[in-house]
Parts: structure tokens; C-alpha cells; sequence
């Protein structure tokens, strides 16, 4: 799989910056909150235009902490703990328990009868250490953000989590930023759908390296 971006890192923080109410309007329609461009870009500049519910503006506000979190420690070593680090700045003051800690009971997922196993059936830290040993850098973080959403590690928020971990390592990386288009959101689900039931990650990754890649020459 061939980079797309060769950006310098420092590009790549200003990029993502530069893209920041985009990419938070997109990954939080990715988890189904059903927000526009518009009132994202309201909310982040600190206007209430009361369109958005409160269970909404905890999520975006999540989300704009996360991404806080991640530029500011976009060179921490990524482990199974800032995984879990991110979980909690995501989800904090929406309700959700355990928060920063992994599930601990069964979820299903919407489209399918496919049941992902419970956290302690799995071991993600060698998963991830094998998805860490991919050389090529933009495989890797595709990777990485297809793995997060199938091992369904918390039992709410894996996309928004995947997001970000993702893109922590897009931009470390210089490889741009990993964004679904809303108007491919449907489509992607019926990628990820299958992707689920089949572990067979082939198809969703060279889509998403052809449709959710952005950056800059």
C-alpha cells in the first residue's frame, strides 16, 4: 500500500487543526450523532444555537477533548492504556460505564446477528503489537482504526475511539487524517458490516484508502 502523504508532522498538526470542526462533524455522524456542519461549527466556536440537544453537545465536547488530548500527546507511545485514556476523554459526562475501562458484558451490533467476543476472551495487547509491526505507516492506521471498531472493546463510543487513535498515528506519521464522507457513510457501513462477520479486512481497507484519506502535498 503506497503513502498517499509524505507530510512533515508539524504540517500534519496544522492540517488537522486546520480541519478540526470537519473531522469532529464527521466521526461523530460516523457513531450516529446526528449533528450538521453547521451546528459543529457553532458549537466549537462557542455558540449555542439550540439546535443541539444536551446528550449531543456532551458527545461533541468529548470529542473536541479528545482531539485536544491527542494533539497535545501525538507522541505518546500508543498502548492498550491510551486507548483506554482516549475511551475516557471521549465518553466522560455521558453516563457510560465502566468509563476508560474495557466492557463487561455482551453488545450487539446494529445490522448484524454478529457478536463480538467480551474483552476477556480477547488479547488486545498482542493484537496490537502485531498491527504496530506493519512497516508501511498508512496500512498500519487503517488497520489500527478497522481493528478498534470490530474488537468493540467499550461499550460505547469504539468509532469515535478508533478516530482518534488512528489519526494519532496518521498525523505522528505524516500521512494526513482518516475521515469517512458523510455522504459515503452508508456505504461504509455495509464495508464494516462485513468486515464483522468475516474478518476478512481486504475490502474495507482499499476502500478506505481510496475514499477517507485527506492531506496535503
Amino acid at each position: 500500500m503506497k503513502n498517499k502523504y509524505n507530510m512533515t508532522k508539524e504540517d500534519n498538526i496544522f492540517f488537522a487543526k486546520r480541519k478540526l470542526v470537519d473531522n469532529i462533524y464527521k466521526s461523530a455522524n460516523l457513531e450516529g450523532i446526528a449533528v450538521t456542519f453547521a451546528d459543529t461549527y457553532s458549537f466549537m466556536n462557542n455558540v449555542n444555537n439550540g439546535k443541539i440537544s444536551i446528550d449531543d453537545m456532551l458527545k461533541l465536547k468529548g470529542l473536541k477533548d479528545a482531539w485536544e488530548y491527542t494533539l497535545n500527546n501525538i507522541d505518546c507511545e500508543l498502548t492498550i492504556d491510551y486507548i483506554k485514556k482516549i475511551h475516557f476523554e471521549i465518553c466522560k459526562g455521558q453516563n457510560i460505564e465502566p468509563l476508560g475501562e474495557f466492557r463487561n458484558k455482551g453488545v450487539g451490533i446494529t445490522g448484524t446477528s454478529w457478536r463480538p467476543k467480551l474483552p476477556s476472551e480477547c488479547n488486545y495487547e498482542e493484537d496490537l503489537n502485531k498491527i504496530l509491526s506493519i512497516q508501511n505507516e498508512l496500512e498500519r492506521c487503517i488497520t489500527l482504526f478497522c481493528y478498534i471498531q470490530r474488537a468493540q472493546m467499550f461499550l460505547d463510543g469504539n468509532k469515535r475511539v478508533a478516530n482518534l487513535v488512528a489519526n494519532k498515528e496518521m498525523i505522528r506519521t505524516g500521512q494526513g487524517i482518516i475521515s469517512v464522507p458523510i455522504e459515503k457513510i452508508g456505504e461504509y457501513f455495509t464495508k464494516l458490516i462485513k468486515y464483522y462477520e468475516t474478518n476478512d479486512i481486504s475490502d474495507i481497507k482499499l476502500w478506505i484508502y481510496d475514499n477517507c484519506i485527506d492531506g496535503i502535498e
